[in-house]
């Protein structure tokens, strides 16, 4: 397959789906360090063309990529503390001493909370150039409601804004006021951790762009009730004169689950979107394509409609689907952005509306071979069907591993896999040989999670969807990774599968 990332389309080329936060450090979570650089040296080596990640938003309750607090900003948990050391913002002496969690091979949520912002007011203490934070401010639009929207959740003890007495949680503009003088000491924090993380996040983008690596970043097609986009957007979503949420998002019943999905999040009114030129989301599109070289928008089939539950619902069996704005969306975009390079998650429940759509937009769809052969899947084309205009997955953060859908999928569905790729007797050959049946695929891009690559089992899945807790979000790869990959020679069977690969 061929290295490059230039130009509309995809040439002929793979690369690997791994977490920001499923990095190795010392620092209980990923950062933007010397791990992040060694590892895109391996996808190097490994002859890949693409590091594909999950959104890079600052998380809140659930600590899910996909509940941002805002889709703008950067998760400050990213920050890497050796570069603010490196800057003279940091001293050793202010973290040395912390213990970050009790393995290198999972995310301690909690230990991360409650003491990267400690760090990191220490370095803000120290910081001294006003010229360059007051740049950061006046070029990103988002910030002035951002950081406000962080300070007053720190005052109101992290609650949810639909918390707040009524004069903040309505906005009225005397409230709005007193607030930013009132903590606009708290205002500056917030802007300082923005401006090191988008500057460390741009030299690792840089640094990547140079080994022949692009980024492809993730759009959740929602954002989090409790957001500053939400809070600062009332007008935008579906909400009533209390700005409570009539409807909100999820998926109906399905063979994965007898009563579907609710997932929370506000309803946007795109109707009203539609009159404003789609600005909030042009501007959110641009805002991506700042850190990344391509975007999937995750959860396309919502734009032509999307599943509605009554706020408050304890399932969603009670959903009804309604219309999304179409290709008008599509066309703003790309008369917007019309080099922007787009792949469309277009998973799940598909009409024949959702198809034409997706045709109309020219932008890729996904394809997963575990869908491929599960009969619980919606999606089950053969392999052989995949067409050139099309990105596949072995899975994604929201499936099993390999391993752990060879182990635990319907016995009928495994049997087929086996059958069709000629394993007869040994099952543990299955992994591989479907990671091989991606990669050999008509597809023009192929994406395979680390994890698949590593032979894990479910201890490494990213994420159960309709679960909150537990392992979610949590995995990392060890501290060791690198030499135990090169010990077993990972990378050059990465490589030599991706080089057989060419047609």
């Amino acid at each position: 397959m061929e290295r490059g990332f230039g130009g509309l389309g995809f040439s002929r080329s793979a690369g690997i789906l791994l977490p920001v936060s499923s990095l190795p450090s010392p620092y209980g979570i990923g950062t933007f360090g010397t791990s992040a650089r060694e590892w895109i040296d391996f996808l190097h080596e490994a002859k890949q063309s693409y590091w594909q990640i999950l959104p890079l938003s600052p998380t809140g309750f659930g600590d899910s990529p996909y509940q941002g607090l805002s889709a703008f900003a950067g998760n400050p948990y990213f920050i890497d503390l050796d570069i603010l050391c490196e800057d003279g913002l940091l001293e050793r002496a202010d973290f040395e001493d912390i213990k970050w969690g009790v393995s290198d091979c999972e995310v301690n949520y909690s230990i991360v909370y409650n003491n990267r912002e400690c760090v990191l007011r220490k370095a803000f203490s120290r910081f001294e150039d006003e010229a360059a934070l007051g740049g950061f401010v006046a070029d990103n639009h988002w910030f002035a409601e951002y950081g406000l929207f962080m300070a007053l959740k720190k005052v109101q003890g992290q609650r949810s804004w639909l918390e707040w007495d009524e004069p903040l949680r309505l906005r009225q503009a005397d409230a709005l006021l007193l607030a930013q003088e009132e903590f606009k000491d708290d205002i500056r924090y917030h802007a300082f951790v923005q401006y090191m993380f988008h500057k460390q996040w741009r030299a690792l983008r840089d640094y990547a762009n140079a080994k022949g690596i692009g980024i492809i970043g993730d759009a959740p097609i929602y954002v989090s009730l409790d957001s500053a986009d939400v809070w600062a957007n009332h007008e935008l979503f579906q909400l009533d004169g209390n700005a409570v949420p009539i409807e909100v998002s999820g998926c109906p019943p399905d063979g994965f689950s007898e009563t579907g999905q609710v997932w929370g999040n506000p309803l946007y009114d795109w109707d009203f979107v539609a009159k404003t030129g789609y600005e909030w989301w042009l501007k959110r599109v641009k805002s991506d394509f700042d850190f990344f070289d391509v975007l999937r928008i995750d959860h396309f089939r919502g734009l032509e409609s999307y599943y509605a539950v009554p706020y408050g619902a304890s399932d969603a069996s009670g959903g009804r689907w309604k219309p999304g704005p179409g290709i008008g969306f599509i066309d703003a975009i790309k008369q917007a952005m019309p080099d922007a390079r787009i792949i469309a998650e277009d998973l799940g429940f598909l009409t024949d509306d959702v198809h034409k759509l997706l045709v109309a937009s020219g932008y890729p769809g996904m394809k997963l071979i575990q869908f491929a052969f599960d009969s619980r899947a919606d999606d089950n084309d053969s392999p052989d069907t995949y067409e050139e205009n099309l990105v596949v997955y072995t899975g994604t953060h929201d499936n099993e591993t390999l391993k752990g859908w060879c182990k635990d999928a319907p016995k009928d569905s495994v049997k087929s896999a086996m059958k069709y790729l000629g394993v007869r007797w040994r099952k543990s050959l299955l992994p591989l040989k479907m990671t091989e049946l991606a990669m050999g695929c008509k597809a023009n891009l192929v994406i395979i999670p680390m994890q698949d690559w590593l032979g894990l089992g479910n201890e490494a899945r990213i994420n159960t969807p309709s679960t909150t807790g537990g392992n979610n979000w949590r995995w990392r790869l060890g501290g060791k990774w690198l030499e135990d990959a090169r010990r077993s020679r990972i990378d050059e069977i990465i490589a030599d599968i991706t080089e057989a690969s060419k047609r």
